[in-house]
């Protein structure tokens, strides 16, 4: 399953940094917008898969409110 992120960012004095608009409190930084991007998604797998094996399945299920 591929999740879609949407980031914002910017050039600091000596890095580029990043956060994730739905995830604020995912916020990274990098040399390169390269490698801002690997830190974020980083990141946010360490966000949303702590604790989680690595042998793991998923699903998509649906929520009625």
């Amino acid at each position: 399953m591929e999740t879609k992120l949407n980031m914002v960012y910017w050039k600091g004095d000596k890095f580029w940094i990043g956060k994730l608009i739905d995830n604020p409190e995912v916020m990274t930084q990098g040399k390169t917008l390269k490698e801002l991007e690997e830190n974020i998604i980083d990141a946010y797998k360490l966000l949303v898969l702590d604790e989680v094996p690595e042998d793991h399945k998923s699903k998509e299920i649906a929520v009625a409110v």
